[in-house]
Formats: structure tokens, C-alpha cells, sequence
């Protein structure tokens, strides 16, 4: 039986390559789906092609054959009823409900895609702006999710939020961290935000930070709000924008 293997990103894809192959109609071919593939998701590299198997159907019908001699018929027995089968007690997992469950569905159903294996723990909130709901991502060798100063982490923050919005019909906040990596960043950008400002206390002059991402530039915004000695403004565009820590003018 003639036979190819092809792969593609997506299974009607590599089906129609295979008939192209073999020069071949849907109809007389036999396909074995042996991957149906992960998408890309984010750029990032786990995705994987999905692969099918396409075998030509044996159209040749059966050769011509001699009567064959009547035998008999072979003796079977009886067929026994199969016992009833006892009902074993439904079990379902304790799951939690409303935004919160769906955030974290939605969540686990985008680290399947990405090839990643996770666990995903939801906490508390309601979904509006004082109440987030939020998502910790538990797993080895998670960098991936979180990028270079934490931009992977935004847009994929981004991407759920967009897609929890849609699946609810409403907008709801839901914040994610993986493997405590938001609030460590959180805690140090406090830290920097304090030294930065005794230093501007100290010499007088304007310390611009290195670029960040507005979430980030809004925990040192906020750091410093209630400084005596300091405020704070963002300057620059894009990528560059940055925050420039400057002495309190004095009334």
C-alpha cells in the first residue's frame, strides 16, 4: 500500500500536501493522524507541526475465484449475558466558579498550546479593579513565561485578560506571576525607588532609572508619592520611556 508522511502546521494542511504527493482525491486515500501539533503562541518555540499519515486505499477488487465447497457451518456457543456492570459513585474534582474559574481554565488552556507543563493556582478576587483575580504559575524552568524584564509576562497578562474579557462578555482585571517573580521584582523596584530618592535628597540632582514597562513605572510612582523630598515623571517613548526621580521644589 502506497504511503507518505507529512508534516505541516495544521492537519487539513498536511493532508492536502499528501494528496498532492500522490496525486490523490480525499476518497481514495486512508489518513492516520499522527500529531495534530501545538500552536505558536507569543513567539514562543514549542510549537509543533502537526504530522499525518496517508495511505492509498486498494481500489483493485477481489480476484475471481473457483465455488467453494459447502462446509459447515462451525459450531459457536451460546453467548452468555454479560453480568450487569455496577455503577461506581461519580466523583468530581472541587473546582472553584465564576471569573475565577474561567481565568484559570483559560490559563492552563494557553500553557497547553505553548507545550508548557504547569500548575496554575487561582486566588480570591472578584475581577474589578480592587479586587484582581490572580494567577500564580508553579513549574520548573518557567524564564520563558517571564522574558527580558518581565515582557513576556506582560503580553501574555495581556493576551488572558483580552480573551477572559470575551469568554465572560465583561472585562475583568486578572494579574499573573510566575513563581513569585512579580513580587520579587515589585519588592526591588521599592528598594531601588528608596535609594534612588535618599540619593536625589542627598546630591540635588535628577536620577532618570533604566527603561521599564508602565506596570513597573507605576510601582515607583507610587513608592515615591508621599516622598517630602522627591517627585517623579516619565520621559522618554516606546521602550525608552523611563522615570526621572527629581528633588521636591521647596514653596
Amino acid at each position: 500500500m502506497e504511503s507518505v508522511e507529512v508534516s505541516a502546521k495544521t492537519v487539513e494542511e498536511a493532508v492536502q500536501q499528501a494528496l498532492t504527493r500522490l496525486g490523490k482525491s480525499r476518497d481514495e486515500v486512508e489518513v492516520t493522524i499522527l500529531s495534530e501539533g501545538h500552536r505558536r503562541i507569543l513567539g514562543f518555540v514549542r510549537g509543533e507541526n502537526a504530522r499525518v499519515k496517508v495511505s492509498v486505499l486498494d481500489s483493485a477488487g477481489p480476484a475471481p475465484s473457483k465455488p467453494a465447497a459447502t462446509r459447515p457451518a462451525a459450531f459457536r456457543p451460546p453467548v452468555q449475558p454479560a453480568a450487569p456492570k455496577t455503577a461506581e459513585p461519580e466523583t468530581r474534582p472541587i473546582k472553584i466558579e465564576g471569573p475565577a474559574a474561567v481565568a484559570k481554565d483559560t490559563m492552563e488552556e494557553l500553557l497547553d498550546n505553548m507545550g508548557i507543563n504547569a500548575v496554575v493556582m487561582a486566588r480570591g478576587g472578584s475581577g474589578d479593579e480592587d479586587s484582581p483575580i490572580l494567577l500564580d504559575i508553579i513549574g520548573d524552568d518557567l524564564g520563558i513565561l517571564i522574558g527580558r524584564r518581565g515582557e513576556t509576562l506582560s503580553s501574555l497578562q495581556f493576551l488572558l485578560n483580552v480573551m477572559v474579557g470575551k469568554r465572560l462578555d465583561s472585562w475583568v482585571r486578572v494579574l499573573i506571576d510566575v513563581e513569585g517573580y512579580r513580587a520579587r521584582r515589585e519588592e526591588s523596584l521599592r528598594s531601588l525607588a528608596t535609594r534612588v530618592a535618599d540619593r536625589v535628597r542627598r546630591t540635588g540632582q535628577t536620577i532618570a532609572l533604566e527603561p521599564m514597562p508602565p506596570n513597573e513605572r507605576r510601582i515607583v510612582h507610587m513608592a515615591l508619592q508621599g516622598n517630602p523630598h522627591v517627585t517623579t515623571e516619565s520621559s522618554g517613548y516606546g521602550e525608552d520611556r523611563r522615570v526621572n526621580v527629581m528633588p521636591r521644589s521647596k514653596s
